[in-house]
């Protein structure tokens, strides 16, 4: 955190206003500069996790580079003006040189503290795209079966965003699925203990005249469900008690989001609360590490330390 005093917290409409502000030569090293000018007090850092995806296609690109609009409006004109025939559809275009474009990218997080505490930080969850060149519009090998798969097209190798031609980008957009995109972690996982607190103790009458009945060799045993988990209504979600694990283990000394970074959720699902989150490594080990029959403890151990010292943080493994 920045010597000067927090202004407010990020917000999405501001935050959006920063990544659409970035130009794509300078936008990986003026991402935590411009966030850290629109939201005083906060130091961001920025990191980013080999998780690739891409996006249905959405443009063509004629054989010249020009660009030809929409990818599906452009198949659905082509095939009405062939009177829907694949065929003809195929054999016009297998060989003419016209591709599609798609947004290519992977995942993105941008961490600052908000105090001393080991969950007093925000994050934003992003994603860094390109657009790509992906592939021609039709398998120039296999006649399409159906409209469908032009829209979602499988032969096109996506290995590497590298080896296609760039459009534009990198472009970062704020993730808003599910809740996650802007998080303050202490007041997140305030949130989760209450909700979790919430629906058990909604669950209480049902639970109270819940019986597990259990079948052995002396017969059958009926068991109250509370008496067999007296601790049900004291447990911490799993969430907490990461955070919990952390600030009482040797890495309390480092900040947790120089290592994490946690994939979030918060939705309604079927009338229920859904809330939590994933943890994600921003570094993972460059070799599993092998466990060979009859390896000695002393020679395992070796090896978890190689895995601390390369990730810098101990207890890694």
């Amino acid at each position: 955190m920045s010597e000067e005093k927090p202004v407010r917290l990020p917000d999405p409409a501001s935050a959006e206003t920063v990544l659409a502000s970035l130009e794509a030569q300078s936008a990986d090293a003026e991402l935590a500069p411009a966030l850290n000018k629109a939201f005083p007090g906060f130091a961001f850092t920025v990191a980013t996790i080999d998780d690739p995806y891409w996006c249905n296609p959405h443009a063509v690109v004629a054989a010249d580079g020009t660009r030809s609009g929409d990818h599906r409006a452009w198949v659905e004109r082509e095939l009405a003006e062939l009177g829907g025939d694949l065929t003809a559809f195929w054999n016009r275009h297998r060989e003419d040189g016209t591709k599609f474009a798609e947004w290519r990218g992977a995942s993105a997080f941008a961490f600052a503290p908000s105090g001393p505490g080991v969950a007093e930080f925000v994050q934003l969850s992003l994603s860094r795209e390109i657009e790509v060149v992906a592939g021609p519009v039709v398998d120039p090998d296999y006649r399409p079966n159906s409209v469908d798969q032009l829209f979602e097209p499988t032969w096109v190798l996506r290995d590497s965003a590298a080896e296609a031609q760039q459009l534009a980008g990198p472009v970062y957009r704020l993730r808003g699925r599910a809740g996650g995109g802007i998080v303050h972690m202490k007041s997140f996982l305030a949130r989760r203990a209450r909700i979790d607190t919430e629906q058990r103790e909604a669950s209480r009458p049902e639970l109270e005249n819940r019986i597990i009945r259990e079948v052995g060799p002396d017969g059958t045993r009926d068991t109250a469900f509370l008496d067999a988990n007296p601790d049900w209504f004291d447990s911490v979600p799993r969430e907490n008690r990461f955070f919990a694990d952390w600030e009482r283990s040797s890495a309390c000394a480092h900040r947790i989001f120089d290592h994490w970074a946690f994939d979030i959720h918060d939705l309604e699902d079927r009338g229920r609360r859904e809330i939590g989150f994933i943890p994600r490594p921003l570094k993972m080990p460059a070799e599993r590490l092998p466990m060979e029959d009859g390896i000695s403890v002393h020679r395992l151990m070796e090896r978890t330390e190689a895995i601390d010292a390369e990730i810098g943080l101990p207890f890694a493994w």
